[in-house]
């Protein structure tokens, strides 16, 4: 049984991994190039003559800083590093999703491999879907509340949502599933944490883009881990 996960897991996890990387290399990430020029424009504003000497006074420190800074920092340069980092990363989670699947098809299997595509939807809804209606994907430039909060706040959401599909769809008696179907909405009645003011260097509609495209690469990575991960788990295997 641990052997059929881990090769569940492996291959399923590999070929979602590539299809997300794929989706988005064409669509998500020039949405996020595309942001980050506005995140880098240097603002034009008119100065009074003294604004511009206090700025020159402090150019100076200014300057050191930044370079200090600069050395100390790193980042994939666009095109194939950075495709090759998103890649290995989206690798890295995808079979550990499918490994999650693959555990909980050793519980549960699935009849079919489409009765893995109801998993995948499951995932998605659980991981994606749900904390996005609280905090949707935001590009480059976007003001945020603290992180810490949204962190907390994204595993209580998954957590519940979690924990009420698995009620709704698998609990018997009726109180347990009223327990479900009360468990899903439960974090967005607290709310999800947000900034006071909410601003963003991008276009309001380059963000809508890239909630629309962030959510659809993201079902479609699911559908397909779901699917995969089903059907590798369910069909025979060798005789020893």
């Amino acid at each position: 049984m641990i052997k059929r996960i881990a090769q569940t897991a492996g291959f399923s996890g590999l070929l979602a991994a590539l299809l997300l990387t794929l989706l988005q290399s064409l669509w998500v990430t020039p949405l996020i190039l595309e942001a980050e020029t506005y995140e880098n424009a240097e603002p034009v504003a008119e100065h009074s003559h003294a604004a511009e000497a206090s700025e020159h006074q402090h150019a100076a420190e200014a300057e050191a800083v930044a370079h200090e800074h600069d050395e100390d920092s790193w980042a994939p340069q666009d095109g194939l590093q950075r495709s090759l980092f998103t890649g290995l990363s989206n690798l890295v989670i995808a079979v550990g999703f499918a490994l999650m699947l693959a555990g909980l098809y050793s519980l549960r299997a699935p009849g079919n491999s489409w009765q893995g595509l109801l998993w995948g939807l499951a995932g998605f809804a659980t991981f994606n879907l749900a904390p996005a209606a609280g905090l949707p994907p935001e590009l480059p430039g976007t003001a945020a509340a603290e992180l810490l909060l949204r962190q907390y706040w994204w595993i209580g959401t998954a957590a519940t949502t979690a924990a009420g599909l698995a009620l709704l769809a698998f609990a018997r008696p009726w109180w347990l599933r009223l327990l479900g179907l009360a468990l899903v909405p439960l974090p967005h009645l607290i709310g999800a944490p947000h900034p006071q003011v909410h601003e963003s260097l991008a276009p309001e509609a380059l963000g809508q883009q890239f909630i629309y495209a962030s959510l659809l690469s993201n079902a479609l990575f699911w559908a397909a881990l779901g699917l995969v991960s089903a059907w590798l788990f369910t069909r025979p295997q060798p005789a020893n």
